[in-house]
């Protein structure tokens, strides 16, 4: 912009040094006349001219160098890109849900293991012992969804620090690809939430599967063991079934 101020201003001078010629010595009247003022006259209109020129090359050079300037931001890149730890988290979370006899879904062997604790409809010889470890099953689900919901809620302040910063990149991003890598950081951490979440639901249902598992078969068995005390002899009186 320097540069381009001082040419007009160059031309300018040039003018104004025209006018001033003119005004003191005016062209001479009668054509033919050779005189130094006409040379001097034709100097100053060729450099007001190359003064014109020069100024639309400053204006080009500077257009380009612009140009050239906004290229190079909008190319900047995030040198320390932020992206959440959710492989191991969800590894965490995997170890804690699988605490003592729980019915856990990273179980490798789930459909052997859920009908040997859950037989369904079949005696026991021992009743009390059967029912300890149906509620211990239970019990032990329940404490790890709880285990779960721990962690979950002992990564707020973590995940609370990491969207402050992504927050304060996308204030502070310069050009295009800083924006654009702001904003996949920020998708990046939102699939991460939802994987969380994800793991955060399997465990409720595996608390309430646990549950409701040894409900029914604690029905299940002490009506098996009836049957078998008192015989499968059905009682029907009017037609109903007892």
């Amino acid at each position: 912009m320097k540069s381009k101020w001082l040419v007009k201003s160059a031309t300018s001078i040039a003018l104004v040094a025209i006018r001033a010629v003119e005004t003191v010595c005016p062209v001479p009247a009668h054509a033919g006349v050779p005189g130094v003022f006409a040379t001097e006259y034709t100097q100053i209109l060729n450099y007001v001219e190359l003064a014109g020129q020069l100024e639309k090359q400053v204006v080009m050079v500077e257009n380009q160098l612009n140009q050239l300037a906004d290229m190079a931001k909008h190319g900047i890149t995030i040198t320390d890109q932020l992206f959440g730890t959710v492989a191991s988290d969800i590894t965490t979370l995997r170890q804690i849900v699988n605490t003592g006899q729980a019915l856990s879904y990273t179980l490798s062997n789930m459909d052997g293991t859920f009908r040997l604790r859950f037989p369904g409809y079949s005696t026991s010889t021992n009743y009390g012992r059967s029912y300890q470890n149906w509620s211990q099953t239970s019990l032990d689900s329940t404490l790890g969804a709880l285990k779960a919901a721990g962690v979950q809620n002992s990564q707020f302040d973590s995940d609370s620090a990491l969207l402050q910063s992504l927050k304060s990149q996308s204030q502070s991003a310069v050009g295009r690809m800083q924006a654009i890598e702001v904003g996949n950081q920020i998708a990046e951490n939102q699939a991460e939430q939802l994987m969380k979440l994800r793991q955060l639901m399997m465990a409720d249902m595996q608390s309430k599967a646990a549950y409701q598992s040894a409900m029914v078969q604690a029905g299940a068995t002490k009506q098996a063991n009836s049957d078998q005390f008192f015989g499968q002899t059905q009682v029907t009186s009017d037609g109903v079934t007892f």
